[in-house]
């Protein structure tokens, strides 16, 4: 029984513990010598691997897809754990439990199909409303969505995920209709049908990769023939409904060169790339911080992401913080925030001065002088204008 878990290894500890093997290949080290490259993996995540002896042995025993048994000790390189393995040997399948290898959604696949169904029941176009019941309803395309993962490695990349990924990708859609005034039909059928295909351009996991109607054909293509073949089967089916399912399926990737033959062309498309790609990336996001096992808080660099992620939770104040602004060396009161010419901690005192200040200006910015203010300014360095203006007037 698997007692040692990928998320639970530090540093430094000692590994005793069954592996499915996801790559294995020898390498040559800088010096000269073979090394064993090896990615190991359990339900909890994938773990780099060396052995740096007898590699070519080992390879010729152990292929990708392989549960084995694997001995050694946890090191850490460049900010990643990686294992330095002692012994690595391959088991009989019988002593293990496919389950704790096989990263699962933590949704229940019955509940998300259950919830699926109930959104796509509410759609007001018939049509549409009876195109999808018939694809969720049949056998196959409902036992493969029940399990399938939504990529190789990426986003939404476990058992159930491509079902979570088409149901979250379906929430936003019911609520991001009605806030961008869009038909909701369209928009709610891009977000089951776009990635829908992907049960036929991906193989089964745990072991995740493409097959050959994959690579020769791809999701987006498939999606449009599978159109076809469910609207065949209901009377009348609109022509233009068809065209349109399809141009919001193969445009969902936003852009040429991202793989999509068309960019979008209707706000109901574009609304649809934009959930994918929403829906994708926070799950890209969340997975990388989770798997992430660099020391401190930043993550090592996220390859699909091209960034590190900041890993800690961001503060949150449900309180104001303490007021920590008075002068305890004048005992002088000071209000908090800052003048307008950027002035920190000003003493009452003067913003008092200040306030006085722009109280002689009015609405229109424009300077009212009281008659006593006008004479202080007059009295200024001691010199009394008033009198010189008396003489000024008996010269005349």
């Amino acid at each position: 029984m698997k007692e040692q878990f990928v998320r639970d290894l530090n540093v430094k500890d000692d590994v005793d513990s069954f592996f499915l093997v996801k790559h294995i290949a020898v390498m040559e080290a800088k010096d000269g010598k073979n090394y064993l490259n090896v990615v190991l993996a359990d339900c909890t995540g994938d773990l780099e691997s060396r052995k740096w002896h007898d590699a070519q042995e080992v390879a010729d025993a152990i292929t990708r897809g392989d549960y084995v048994r694997a001995t050694g000790k946890i090191n850490q390189f460049q900010g990643r754990l990686q294992l330095i393995i002692n012994n690595l040997s391959k088991i009989d399948n019988r002593e293990i439990d496919k389950g704790d290898f096989t990263p699962k959604s933590a949704s229940s696949a019955d509940l998300m199909m259950e919830e699926l169904l109930k959104y796509v029941a509410e759609l007001d176009d018939v049509y549409i409303r009876d195109l999808l019941q018939n694809m969720l309803f049949d056998t196959d395309i409902a036992r493969r969505l029940k399990c399938w993962y939504a990529g190789k490695n990426i986003h939404h990349a476990y058992e159930a995920g491509l079902l979570e990924h088409i149901l979250s990708c379906t929430r936003l859609a019911v609520h991001l209709s009605s806030l961008y005034k869009v038909n909701h039909n369209y928009v709610v059928a891009g977000a089951v049908l776009h990635d829908l295909c992907k049960i036929y351009e991906l193989s089964e996991g745990p072991l995740v990769d493409y097959t050959d109607e994959g690579k020769l054909i791809g999701h987006l293509i498939k999606a449009t023939e599978i159109v076809d073949h469910f609207a065949s089967k209901i009377r009348g089916f609109p022509t233009s409904i068809k065209i349109h399912l399809k141009h919001i399926v193969i445009s969902h990737h936003g852009e040429l060169e991202y793989g999509s033959p068309k960019v979008p062309q209707t706000a109901e498309a574009y609304l649809v790339h934009l959930i994918d790609m929403m829906d994708s990336k926070m799950n890209s996001v969340a997975r990388a911080i989770t798997a992430d096992r660099t020391v401190g808080r930043w993550t090592g660099m996220i390859k699909h992401l091209d960034c590190v992620l900041f890993k800690n939770e961001l503060p949150t104040y449900t309180e104001y913080l303490p007021d920590k602004t008075a002068d305890k060396t004048t005992d002088k009161t000071v209000e908090k925030g800052v003048d307008k010419t950027g002035e920190k901690n000003v003493p009452k005192e003067k913003l008092e001065e200040k306030s006085k200040s722009k109280s002689d200006k009015k609405s229109d910015g424009t300077l009212t002088y009281t008659m006593a203010r006008m004479l202080e300014g007059l009295k200024e360095n001691g010199k009394d204008n008033s009198k010189d203006n008396q003489s000024s007037e008996g010269e005349e």
